[in-house]
């Protein structure tokens, strides 16, 4: 029997697990995220400590087995402070089709609802794996940016989906 998934948010002093998730994300699917894993895996740990202290990473766990993380943010400005966005989602491939998607998407929509009015998030186009489990959780397309990302020489646009919260 398979032990059940787990979701808990990480906490600064699990900056190297962050650490390393994330930069396999990035290294992994350099056309996914809008950080590049040049960039982020010339950052020092605390820069990953700093992220998990100021915002909301939440991560799938089967068992002691790390699945997948996805993050929160909250708009800072007065006139953008009613919403949230969602951003680095990220599951193993060997964890895709567990459920593991769902749950962190669950998390970070529970998490927001009583902060924020919507939340938010980009999506590549060719994503469509990605893009069926947002819709999945009431998010839909509000628009879509043309060459969203430069990864080389590529352009890379990005559907823009929002969930509304209340």
């Amino acid at each position: 029997m398979t032990s059940p998934i787990t979701i808990r948010r990480l906490d600064p002093t699990e900056a190297e697990i962050f650490r390393a998730i994330r930069l396999e994300a990035l290294r992994t699917h350099p056309a996914a995220f809008a950080a590049s894993f040049e960039v982020e895996s010339g950052r020092p740990l605390i820069h990953f400590a700093d992220t998990l202290g100021s915002g909301a990473i939440f991560a799938a766990w089967r068992d002691s087995e790390l699945l997948g993380i996805a993050g929160y943010y909250r708009e800072e400005t007065p006139k953008h402070a009613h919403k949230g966005g969602l951003w680095g989602m990220y599951v193993r491939k060997e964890a895709r089709g567990s459920g593991a998607a769902d749950r962190l998407v669950e998390a970070v929509v529970h998490h927001a609802r009583p902060e924020v009015e919507v939340l938010v998030l980009g999506v590549g186009v060719h994503n469509i794996p990605a893009q069926r489990l947002y819709r999945r959780h009431g998010f839909t397309e509000y628009g879509r940016e043309e060459r969203a990302l430069k990864v080389g020489e590529v352009y890379y646009d990005e559907l823009m989906m929002r969930l509304a919260l209340r």
